[in-house]
Order: C-alpha cells, then sequence, then structure tokens
C-alpha cells in the first residue's frame, strides 16, 4: 500500500536545540534526510531556554516574521525562529513557555476533564515540561490558521513525556492534525530500573498505575499514558520498549521505529586514520600528565561514555569487568575511561599544569582517577566503587582507570577535544546496559570504527544480536537478564582479553574494521528513515478515521 506523504511536519521535544541525551541525536541525526525531502515544511519546536546566554545550536532569521508577531499578541508567548545548526539546519521554533504559568491550574483541570490526565501529583520538572509541550501545540495550531493549511496534510509528532500537552491540545483544539507520540524510555520502566527492582523477570507482574505510585511519578506517567492512548500514531524505538508499553502502559506500539544514524560527518579512510591518531596523542597526554608515567604505544584504550545512570546504563558492571581484567593476565596494559558528566567544580589545576609542562613527573597525580574537581567526591558512585575495589593506577598495575566527569564539547578543560573527536582513538568501548531503549553510544562507536561490546538489554544490541556477531567481528553482544550479573561480567572480560590478543594480528584488525564498515552502513538514516513515513501514514488515515473524513 502506498504510504500518505504529509505535507508539513512538525516536532517537538526538549531536546531540540538542547543536548541532553539520546533524544537530541535522535532528533539531530535524522533531520538531514527529512530535511532534504520536506525543506521548509519540516519545523522542529523546542524550548527557549536561553534567555540569558547564546545558543550554540541555534542561529535566528526573519522567516515567519509576521506570524512570530502575530502568534505573541495574541497568546503572550514568544517565538524565536530561525535554523538548528545541525546538518540539514532545519527551520526550528524555540518557544518560551514561560506565560502559561499563571494559567496551568487552568490548563492541568481542562486536560483532567479531556484525558484524565492526573497532574495533582506533579513535583520537580513536570510543570515546565507540560507548559512548554502545551505552548508548542500552541504554536502548530496557530501557524496552521495564519498559513491556512487547512488543504494539506499536517503531522505533528511529539517526543516522550514532557510534550505530551501539545499533543493533548491538538487533539481537543485543532483535530485536523494528525498527532504522533513517541516515547524512548517509559516513565515507570526507567524508574523500576533505576530504583534497584528487577524489571525484566517480573515484567508481567507490574502494573503500571500502581507503580507510578509506589515510585512517586504518577503524573509523569499519566500524562505518557494519555498520550499514547491518544495519538494518531503511538511509536516506540525498540522490541524491548514496545514490551514496556504494552505492559506499563496498556498499549502497545503501532509500530517500532529503530533509531538510525548519520553518518555523513564522519571522516573516512584516510581522514580517520588521522583523526585516530591525534585522538590517542589526546588520550596518552592526558593519561601521562594524570599518571605520571609513560603510556606506550601497545596500551589499550577502553571506555564506557553516556549518562550518568550508574546501573541502567552498566558503569556498575563495566568496572566490575575491569575488576576482573586485573585479576588476569593481559597481553596488553589497559587504560579504562569513563566518560560520563558529572557534577564538577571544573578542570583540575594540577592536571593542567602538569600538561602545560609536558613532562613526566615520575609518579601518579593525588587522587590519579579524575581530569576534574568533583563538587561530592564522598557521595560520588564512580569514584566510591574505583577505592572499594582498591584500584590505585599506579605504574604495575596492569588496569589503570580515569574518570572524566564533564561534557567533551571541546571546552571542557583538559582534552578540549569533542567527543567524536575523541571517541575514534579507542580500541573498544563496552557498554554493558541494564536499561538501554535503545543505545546510541554503541552505534556511535561502530559508525567510527571502534570495536564495541553491549548486552541485549539495549535496543541497538537486540537489533544487531539478531545477526549472528562476536566482538571479534566488531560487536559484541551480551545476553543479560535480571540474574546474571556475574556471569555477563565474566563472559565481558573473557571478551575483551580475547578481542586484545586477536588485535596483534594486522589482518584479524583489519577483517574487524571493514565488518563495523558493514553494520554502519545497515543503521543509517536512509535505511530506517522508512520507518518514520510508515508512522506518518499511519497517523494520516487515523485522523482522517477519527474526524470521520
Amino acid at each position: 500500500m502506498e504510504h500518505l506523504i504529509p505535507d508539513y511536519i512538525f516536532e517537538t521535544s526538549w531536546e531540540v536545540c538542547n543536548k541532553v541525551g539520546g533524544i537530541y541525536a535522535v532528533l539531530s541525526t535524522r533531520a538531514r534526510i527529512l530535511q532534504e525531502r520536506f525543506g521548509g515544511r519540516l519545523v522542529f519546536i523546542g524550548p527557549d531556554i536561553w534567555k540569558d546566554r547564546e545558543s550554540p545550536y541555534f542561529s535566528g532569521t526573519s522567516e515567519y516574521a509576521a506570524w512570530a508577531t502575530d502568534f505573541k499578541a495574541h497568546t503572550g508567548i514568544g517565538v524565536r525562529v530561525g535554523r538548528w545548526e545541525i546538518c540539514g539546519r532545519p527551520t526550528v521554533f524555540l518557544v518560551d513557555f514561560t506565560p502559561l504559568y499563571e494559567r496551568k491550574n487552568s490548563i492541568y483541570a481542562d486536560m483532567w476533564e479531556r484525558f484524565s490526565v492526573d497532574s495533582l501529583h506533579a513535583y520537580g520538572d513536570y510543570d515546565e515540561s507540560s507548559m512548554f509541550g502545551y505552548a508548542a501545540g500552541m504554536a502548530i495550531a496557530s501557524f496552521y490558521d495564519y498559513y491556512h493549511l487547512e488543504t494539506n496534510r499536517v503531522c505533528a509528532h511529539f517526543n516522550e513525556w514532557m510534550t505530551a500537552f501539545g499533543l493533548f491540545y491538538l487533539q481537543a483544539y485543532h483535530p485536523d492534525i494528525a498527532t504522533l507520540f513517541t516515547t524512548h524510555a517509559t516513565t515507570v520502566g526507567r524508574s523500576i530500573a533505576g530504583n534497584g527492582k528487577p524489571l525484566y523477570d517480573y515484567m508481567s507482574g507490574y502494573f503500571g498505575d500502581q507503580m507510578a505510585a509506589e515510585l512517586n511519578v504518577q503524573s509523569k506517567h499519566s500524562a505518557e499514558k494519555a498520550a499514547a492512548h491518544a495519538a494518531d500514531c503511538f511509536t516506540t524505538v525498540s522490541g524491548i520498549t514496545d514490551r514496556e508499553c504494552g505492559q506499563l502502559l496498556e498499549k502497545k506500539a503501532d509500530i517500532v521505529t529503530p533509531n538510525g544514524f548519520e553518518s555523513g560527518f564522519v571522516p573516512k579512510g584516510a581522514k580517520l586514520a588521522s583523526a585516530r591518531r591525534t585522538a590517542r596523542k589526546a588520550l596518552c597526554r592526558v593519561t601521562e600528565a594524570l599518571l605520571g608515567s609513560p603510556v606506550g604505544d601497545r596500551t589499550f584504550f577502553i571506555a564506557i561514555s553516556g549518562r550518568y545512570e550508574y546501573k541502567n546504563k552498566g558503569i556498575d558492571l563495566y568496572l566490575d569487568v575491569l575488576n576482573r581484567l586485573s585479576r588476569i593476565d593481559l597481553v596488553r596494559p589497559v587504560v579504562a575511561y569513563i566518560l560520563v558528566p558529572a557534577w564538577n567544580r571544573g578542570a583540575r589545576e594540577d592536571l593542567q599544569l602538569r600538561m602545560a609542562a609536558g613532562t613526566l613527573a615520575g609518579e601518579p597525580l593525588h587522587s590519579p582517577f579524575t581530569t576534574h574537581n568533583l563538587v561530592e567526591p564522598g557521595n560520588d558512585p564512580v569514584l566510591n566503587t574505583i577505592h572499594r575495589l582498591s584500584f590505585t593506577n599506579m605504574p604495575h598495575e596492569k588496569v589503570k582507570v580515569i574518570f572524566v566527569p564533564t561534557y567533551l564539547d571541546g571546552r571542557d578543560g583538559v582534552f578540549n577535544i569533542a567527543y567524536y573527536d575523541l571517541l575514534c582513538g579507542f580500541d573498544l568501548t563496552v557498554f554493558p546496559s541494564y536499561y538501554e531503549p535503545w543505545g546510541y553510544t554503541p552505534m556511535e562507536s561502530v559508525a567510527f570504527g571502534v570495536p564495541t561490546i553491549t548486552t541485549d538489554l539495549s535496543g541497538f544490541g537486540l537489533w544487531v544480536s539478531l545477526v549472528p556477531c562476536t566482538v571479534l567481528g566488531g560487536i559484541g553482544v551480551a545476553h543479560r537478564t535480571d540474574s546474571n550479573y556475574h556471569e555477563v561480567s565474566a563472559a565481558i572480560a573473557d571478551d575483551i582479553r580475547s578481542f586484545m590478543a586477536a588485535m596483534n594480528d594486522g589482518k584479524a584488525y583489519r577483517m574487524v574494521k571493514t565488518k563495523l564498515r558493514m553494520i554502519a552502513e545497515s543503521t543509517s538514516w536512509d535505511k530506517f528513515i522508512e520507518y518514520y513515513y510508515r508512522a506518518y501514514a499511519i497517523a494520516l488515515r487515523n485522523c482522517d478515521s477519527r474526524r470521520g473524513k
């Protein structure tokens, strides 16, 4: 059946022009291929949180100035129109949602009556997220009316519970616009996992509303659940999260839309080789300054990265793997990095001074485990585990651990190199996730030609595990459950040791690189965008059916 194709697409997320986590990667990498097809008829909508500083992701334009002026005159809500400074440079609206705070109680009452959304238990970021979503819905409706789009097929796509109120607004007051809602991770599922409860073995026994009350996330869960049921098309990113949605939201996705990757900015051939050399020099320079001893050419660099979710991202298991490696025979010394932003006071001055001097000090810095000053080092899970496992980072140790608790944006004060530019310098990445609806980090690693190990509890790991593979083929996927932590740790440690030994063979190394390129090509948005076209078609058909057309 031929797909219905929208004439206009409006996509809303808290992470538009606001780099927080994985959803930023989803939207920003998908933008290029949609921009090529829809041009100015594709609009991303994000929160205007940049009032006191200039956004590095946004550049303003004079486009749609008349509409923006009219919208503010009628609603009091300001919209900055511009371009999102990513590949494709799509049109973006940054919405100032703060004027809605004075109306929030009446908005919550209206949404309770129309969609049974329980906002009574709201706290934290619920108000700002809900008002942003509502303001985004108002902006879409206003734009639709101002430019007389009645004869066009229009889709409004909302990501995560934070934007659900925009979907509610359109369903209530502008039902001729087709709505899509994507949950990238259920509120209750993430909370169950983050609170140390077994999610997978007992999934069938969990009732979403009950667990939301127990975990104090009733309002977020209520908005998410209502949006999933109300949307003309409900999507999620993997089979793992679809299972969560069916159980916890009582609604299976209409279609699973796996996340692709835009590899256009990944250097190729000689440029990638040059970038790798530069990255390894940076890794060696920082490591030598922190540890006070030389780093040889045979040093094996490993990394984990992502958000600071100690259990969910598998940081606890990663450290356990490193502990196992430190107790077995290894053919090469290991330096293992943890590239996870945490609360810090900036780069260590003693480390900066050593790096500036450019000479080896002969002994490690005091507390030679971190590149930046943690605000509460005594309460930091990573640092506490490093000490508990008795790592020392002394020259005789086979495995050394370094925590980089900051965003690698090129201005961190130590590396001063962006994450992607540093990533290609590693020999292997390890992402032993427990809760990972998709998992961009291993996918990014593959795209940059770095072998990776993940688990089948990540969406990407589950997807790639359908193709027989091992870490010697570029990607290792460990089978993880609620009850096999130690078995997974032992298996990953064994995989790393085997991989290190195999990579001494230049031919094996080249074969791994070839396989990684093949896998990267199969995960590009050029392949996966078809799932979104199907989702748009489902939304348009269901919108027509809902309106009786």
